[in-house]
């Protein structure tokens, strides 16, 4: 059976300080993406079992917590990705481009993901995402890893906004560690995935109308 991998850090734990500790880092990449990745095993396990047993009463629970866990495994994982030593400025190309035509300009989309992040009830992440439907960037809230989220919409950007992606450098001054992630942002990578998703087509009718930039998805 196919399991999860906990991927290796593109960098060292205090590459990205001081904007983000070596202490988190390490706790953060170590223990709390471990866990979902253990946990996603566990899950999948679990689902095959009930399955070869014909045994499908908890299959809703199993299924929910699977999915928790999968996603929490694959937003840390681009989440790590989208962040880099020698990160941050803004984005150039194509990418750049995207983002003046569907949030007005560069300073409006940062202010939109910040004011998603910091606003997000209880624990969650903000991401810039891609909807295939009208083919337009925008940004969203994702609560715990994976409730509320827009089916077809493609994660390029993440902020994780859980208490220990910063508590123990920032602590209560949440807002303060998502501004400062915007000198670390990894634009090749963000660049690369928007390359990778731009050209999908969920094949769903009348998805072709325009609409004025920012009026996307903005929260």
């Amino acid at each position: 059976m196919s399991k999860y991998v906990l991927p290796d850090l593109p960098y060292d734990y205090a590459a990205l300080e001081p904007h983000v500790s070596g202490k988190i880092m390490e706790l953060h990449h170590d223990r709390h993406h471990r866990a979902y990745v253990e946990g996603a095993n566990k899950g999948v396990q679990r689902i095959l079992e009930a399955r070869a047993e014909k045994n499908f009463d908890n299959i809703a629970a199993l299924e929910k917590a699977l999915a928790f866990n999968i996603s929490g495994h694959v937003l840390h994982s681009i989440f790590w990705q989208n962040m880099s030593p020698g990160g941050g400025g803004e984005p150039q190309g194509e990418l750049a481009e995207a983002i003046e035509r569907d949030f007005g300009m560069f300073e409006l989309f940062k202010a939109q993901m910040i004011h998603a992040a910091s606003t997000i009830m209880g624990s969650g992440w903000a991401a810039l995402v891609w909807d295939p439907v009208i083919h337009r960037l925008g940004t969203t809230q994702i609560h715990d890893h994976q409730s509320e989220v827009t089916q077809g919409g493609l994660p390029l950007l993440v902020i994780d906004a859980w208490e220990h992606a910063y508590y123990l450098q920032y602590q209560t001054d949440k807002v303060k560690f998502f501004q400062a992630l915007w000198n670390i942002w990894n634009w090749q990578d963000v660049a690369a995935r928007f390359a990778q998703v731009r050209d999908l087509d969920l094949s769903i009718a009348n998805a072709a109308e325009s609409a004025p930039p920012q009026a996307h998805l903005a929260h």
